[in-house]
C-alpha cells in the first residue's frame, strides 16, 4: 500500500505526518526520535494531498488555536491488541484533562478482570503511540501529577497541556 508523507508548520515546530490516502497512520514533531516515514512513503504535490492531510490540518489548526478540536480524522494504528486498547483508552481522555499511567492500568486490569496491570506496561504503550496529539498521550502523566517521557520532548508535553488548560495551568 502506498503511503505518503506531509508536513504540517505548528507552533511547536514541523509535524510530519504519513498516511495511506484514506487514513493518517503516524503523526510527529520533526526530529522525534523513535518514529519516522518509511522508506516508501513520498511527499505528495502541493494541492494533491488526499483529503484525509486536508482534514487533519483543519484538526491541527484548532488545536493549536486552543480550541478542542473534536473528532480525529480517520485513523490507522497498528501495533498489538494490547497496544490498540491503550490507545482507545488515550482517545477518551477529555481535552484539558489528564490521567495516571496507574489509572489507566487499574482501568484495564478491572477491564480483564485481573487483580493488577503494570502501569510500565502501559507506559511502554504509550510510548509507541505512532499517532502523536491525535492519539493524546500527552495527557498521560506520572502518578504524583509530573510530567514524564513524552518522544516530542517534555518541554513540548508541557507546552501542550498548557494551551489545552489555558495560561492559567498549573502543574
Amino acid at each position: 500500500m502506498m503511503t505518503y508523507l506531509h508536513r504540517y508548520e505548528s507552533p511547536l515546530g514541523t509535524i510530519l505526518m504519513e498516511g495511506d490516502g484514506e487514513a493518517v497512520c503516524a503523526l510527529w514533531f520533526e526530529g522525534q526520535g523513535g518514529v519516522g516515514s518509511g522508506p516508501e512513503a513520498e511527499p505528495v504535490p502541493q494541492g494533491e494531498e488526499p483529503a484525509v492531510f486536508s482534514q487533519a490540518d483543519r484538526w491541527l489548526d484548532a488545536y493549536f488555536a486552543g480550541e478542542d478540536p473534536g473528532p480525529v480524522p480517520p485513523l490507522r494504528l497498528e501495533g498489538t491488541a494490547f497496544r490498540r486498547r491503550v490507545w482507545e483508552v488515550l482517545q477518551t481522555i477529555p481535552y484539558g484533562e489528564t490521567v495516571t499511567y496507574g489509572q489507566i492500568a487499574r482501568m484495564l486490569a478491572e477491564e480483564r478482570g485481573i487483580e493488577r496491570m503494570s502501569a510500565q506496561a502501559v507506559g511502554g504503550a504509550v510510548g509507541h503511540n505512532p499517532v502523536s496529539l491525535m492519539v493524546p498521550c500527552h495527557r498521560v502523566v506520572g502518578s504524583k501529577g509530573e510530567l514524564t517521557g513524552y518522544a516530542g520532548g517534555i518541554e513540548r508535553k508541557a507546552a501542550l497541556l498548557e494551551l489545552e488548560r489555558g495560561a492559567a495551568a498549573t502543574y
